[in-house]
């Protein structure tokens, strides 16, 4: 599966860096997409879009399936927009969902293109276990619901033309995202590690390895499935977050 082209949204850190790295280690050709650039060498193309703005989204990916033959899809962009119930805003609500389900729809929509043109393709999205549920989380962890939830009907509608269709679905991951939240000996970091049975926070490239061995062609017999990778908080009794 080396040097096929392969995009990447959210790019620029955390998950999403981690999987171009390793994926351009691999001889893959990297595209990486984020509303802006890492502050560092990136490991291919980048592209700075805002995939929350539909119309620049768009344009880009007219473009993309008009110069390259995509035959890989990581559909990894979040963005979380925590709020309870009673606080939810429509604008808030409209953010979350562009950013988190609509540009993936979009994404998976014209990449497909290229792959059915070659007879093959992986698409793997990146969701989260909040999925089962977490306060503050109805819109983001509703969108990601969804996004699992198209993933299945991706698979089966996208089978008949070599292309495999996949979730991740991560717990905590040491990100410099998630530190800023959970600083070291914090009480709530504290108690988010207790959660988890492995006993340690995801690195970013544990999900990386994931993704990258569900693009890997000894997973093409693999399709319309959700992977829990999260150190096994997903069967814990405990809230996740």
């Amino acid at each position: 599966m080396s040097d096929q082209i392969t995009l990447v949204t959210g790019a620029s850190r955390g998950i999403g860096r981690a999987c171009s790295d390793l994926l351009a280690q691999a001889g893959f050709s990297v595209i990486g997409l984020a509303r802006k650039a890492p502050e560092d060498s990136f490991p291919g193309e980048f592209y700075e879009v805002d995939v929350a703005d539909r119309d620049a989204l768009v344009s880009f990916l007219e473009w993309l399936v008009a110069e390259r033959p995509v035959v890989n899809l990581i559909n990894n962009v979040g963005l979380a927009g925590p709020e309870m119930l009673e606080e939810i805003t429509p604008e808030t609500l409209d953010l979350v969902l562009e950013t988190n389900l609509v540009s993936a729809i979009l994404c998976a929509k014209y990449c497909s293109q290229t792959m059915k043109e070659q007879s093959q393709g992986r698409i793997v999205n990146i969701s989260t276990e909040l999925i089962l549920g977490a306060p503050t989380r109805t819109a983001y962890g509703g969108a990601k619901a969804a996004l699992a939830s198209a993933s299945r009907t991706w698979a089966l509608e996208l089978a008949e033309f070599g292309i495999t269709v996949n979730t991740i679905a991560p717990g905590p991951v040491d990100t410099e995202f998630f530190r800023q939240n959970n600083p070291e000996d914090s009480k709530i970091r504290q108690e988010k590690l207790d959660r988890i049975p492995l006993g340690r926070f995801a690195n970013p490239s544990d999900i990386a390895n994931m993704a990258a061995f569900l693009l890997s062609s000894e997973a093409n017999y693999i399709t319309g499935q959700m992977f829990h990778v999260d150190g096994g908080s997903s069967i814990a009794s405990a809230p996740l977050f």
